[in-house]
C-alpha cells in the first residue's frame, strides 16, 4: 500500500492539535476560575472574620473601660436601723464631720499644752542624765507626743477651732510653758492636771545624774496621772467624747500613759499605788 494512503488512513484517528490546545485552553480556564473564586471566597471569610474580631475587641474594651469606671466610683452604703436594709447612696454623698461638744474641744486644746510640758522635761536628758534605759523612755515619750500633738492640732483646725485655750479657760495655768511669758492673768499657780508646778521645773532643770533620773520619773509618773485624769473627765461629760477619732484617741492616751507609768514605777523601784 502507497505511503500515502496508510498516512490518509491514520490521520482521522490523530486529535486535531487545534482542538486539543482548545481544550486544554478551557480547562485552563475553568481551573483558573475555579481557584480565583475560592481565593475570593477565603478573602472574603478571611475579612469577616477580622470584622468580627474588631469588633469583639471593641466590646472587650468598652466592657473594660466600663468595668474600671464602675471600680474607680466608690460606693456610699448607708447602714440600716435595726430591722431595715441597708441603702445605696448617690456617689455625690459626701462624709459630715459629727456634731462636736465644746468639751471635745477644750479637751484638745488642753491636751496640747499638757503634752507639750513632757516633751519639754523629755528635751532635758540629753544633758542632765547618763542613764540609757531613761533616754530610751524619753525619747519614746517625746516622739508620742509631738506626733499627738500634731494629730491635736490637725483635729482641731479641720473643725474650725484654735489650737490653744481661749484667753478665758487659760486662768490658772503655769505661766512657765512655752509661748506663756508676759501674760498677765491671775491665780497663775493653778495647773492642769498633774503638770509639775514651776518649782518642780526648776528643780528638774538643775539636777543631775541619779538626782535627775529620780525627779524626773516621779514628775513624769504625776504628769501621765494628769492625763488620765483628763481623759475621764472627758468620758464623764455628757455628751463629749462621742466623735470617733477623738475616742479613739483619747483610749489610747489612758492605755499609753497607763503602760508608761508601770515602766517608770518599774524603773524607779518604788512600789506606788497602780491608776
Amino acid at each position: 500500500m502507497p505511503l500515502a494512503a496508510l498516512c490518509d488512513k491514520v490521520k482521522p484517528s490523530m486529535p486535531d492539535h487545534s482542538t486539543l490546545m482548545k481544550s486544554f485552553y478551557f480547562k485552563g480556564q475553568r481551573t483558573l476560575q475555579s481557584v480565583m473564586g475560592g481565593g475570593a471566597w477565603r478573602s472574603g471569610l478571611l475579612a469577616a472574620t477580622t470584622l468580627a474580631g474588631l469588633f469583639s475587641l471593641t466590646v472587650c474594651a468598652q466592657q473594660a473601660d466600663q468595668q474600671q469606671a464602675d471600680q474607680a466610683t466608690p460606693v456610699v452604703v448607708q447602714p440600716g436601723a435595726p430591722g431595715q436594709p441597708t441603702r445605696i447612696l448617690p456617689p455625690s454623698t459626701r462624709a459630715t464631720l459629727p456634731p462636736r461638744s465644746p468639751a471635745d474641744v477644750q479637751f484638745m486644746q488642753g491636751m496640747i499644752v499638757h503634752h507639750a510640758q513632757a516633751v519639754e522635761m523629755t528635751a532635758l536628758m540629753a544633758s542632765h542624765t547618763q542613764n540609757k534605759n531613761l533616754r530610751l523612755l524619753g525619747a519614746r515619750i517625746s516622739h508620742s507626743q509631738s506626733e499627738e500633738i500634731k494629730f491635736m492640732k490637725r483635729w482641731l483646725d479641720a473643725r474650725g477651732e484654735l489650737p490653744s485655750l481661749p484667753m478665758q479657760d487659760m486662768r490658772g495655768m503655769d505661766m512657765s510653758m512655752p509661748g506663756m511669758a508676759g501674760m498677765n492673768m491671775p491665780n497663775q499657780t493653778m495647773l492642769m492636771p498633774g503638770m509639775l508646778t514651776p518649782k518642780q521645773m526648776k528643780a528638774l532643770a538643775k539636777a543631775k545624774g541619779a538626782q535627775f533620773d529620780h525627779l524626773f520619773l516621779t514628775g513624769m509618773i504625776q504628769h501621765h496621772n494628769g492625763a488620765l485624769i483628763m481623759v475621764k473627765d472627758l468620758f464623764d461629760t455628757a455628751g463629749a467624747g462621742q466623735d470617733a477619732e477623738l475616742f479613739n484617741f483619747a483610749t489610747d492616751v489612758d492605755s499609753g500613759q497607763r503602760a508608761e507609768i508601770r515602766i517608770m514605777q518599774t524603773m524607779l523601784g518604788a512600789a506606788l499605788p497602780k491608776t
